[in-house]
């Protein structure tokens, strides 16, 4: 569903959130890099057969395993959204700007070769392969919670990193107060860039703390898998405690600056999209109240809605990055 809204001529649909999708090609050759040793580490025990039994890969395309994260958090006990709802229910605007549209329309994206320059303030501006890019860390299983702003949620299996392995190693200047991420924007293969939705390339924006709080996540897979074309692949940012939109798809571009970017939601509608974009259920969007979600996957309409958490429930992990911020101004 489309919903517009009409302010001194502008045309706006709604964002939810980026949530990955697909269930497409085979890609083969990633599954060479999984034998290299950094990515595939094979499934570790889980704290309970039953998280182990949530995530168990759908088997539709190449295996992509993680090991256990020990980072605080990273693993939610939550019943995880199937497979098959996480990826036929997303936002990614160059393929479409219905929910549906990407799982129908991502078959296009050309995810091999790829690379992701990463540039800037740093000592060492790198442009990284995708192979070397999954070598730079073992990679990890990580089961977070994700928050649509119309007021759905899902959980979901990530397999990635911390986004801090990468920028240790090229290295920030004193002066980088900020990462940039910029996403793929072809119009031959993404067929939705160039319409007015948005202004392309799609961009979003960390401060440096929060892109090397180690909850922050560079994801290659999900569900035990390489990430289907609809949820970004092959590489996607996800930051667990502020709406899915904020973690960006199909990277190519990573900057570091002393700026606040420009990010795609808040230039298209910024007294509805700030900068920060953490989950507080006592900051309504200016059309719909954020107290309250429904689960994707689990009786549609008639879900039973739940109270949101602050934080997207990551508050003991990430509050003191906020301390003494208005939380309703910087929203």
């Amino acid at each position: 569903m489309l919903i517009k809204t009409h302010r001194d001529g502008f045309m706006h649909p709604v964002s939810s959130e980026i949530t990955p999708q697909a269930v497409y090609r085979d890609r083969r050759d990633l599954l060479k890099l999984m034998a290299s040793g950094a990515a595939g580490a094979g499934l570790a025990s889980w704290a309970s057969r039953q998280a182990f039994a949530q995530t168990a890969r759908p088997g539709k395309l190449a295996p992509l395993p993680g090991a256990k994260s020990n980072v605080a958090g990273a693993v939610t006990m939550e019943k995880v959204t199937g497979y098959k709802d996480a990826t036929s229910y997303n936002n990614f605007y160059e393929f479409g700007t219905d929910k549906a549209d990407p799982a129908q329309n991502a078959h296009t994206l050309k995810t091999s070769p790829w690379a992701v320059e990463v540039e800037g303030l740093v000592k060492r501006p790198t442009r990284f392969a995708l192979e070397d890019l999954l070598k730079l860390s073992t990679q990890e299983e990580r089961i977070y919670r994700l928050r649509c702003v119309e007021g759905w949620s899902m959980v979901i299996p990530w397999v990635g990193y911390s986004l801090g392995k990468l920028i240790e190693r090229v290295e920030p200047l004193g002066n980088a107060k900020f990462v940039e991420f910029i996403t793929q924007a072809d119009p031959k293969t993404m067929p939705f860039v160039g319409s007015r939705v948005l202004d392309w390339p799609y961009v979003e924006g960390l401060r440096m703390d929060e892109a090397m709080h180690p909850l922050t996540l560079l994801a290659f897979g999900m569900y035990g898998e390489v990430l289907p074309n609809q949820n970004g692949a092959p590489v996607r940012l996800v930051v667990p405690w502020k709406y899915g939109f904020k973690s960006g798809k199909s990277l190519v571009r990573i900057r570091f600056t002393d700026r606040e970017p420009k990010t795609a939601w808040n230039k298209a509608a910024a007294n509805e999209y700030g900068f920060y974009s953490n989950v507080n259920p006592n900051v309504d969007h200016p059309r719909w109240s954020q107290a309250t979600e429904r689960r994707i996957g689990e009786d549609g309409l008639f879900a039973k809605r739940r109270k949101t958490l602050m934080f997207n429930g990551y508050e003991a992990q990430v509050g003191q990055l906020y301390a003494g911020m208005d939380l309703k101004k910087n929203f």
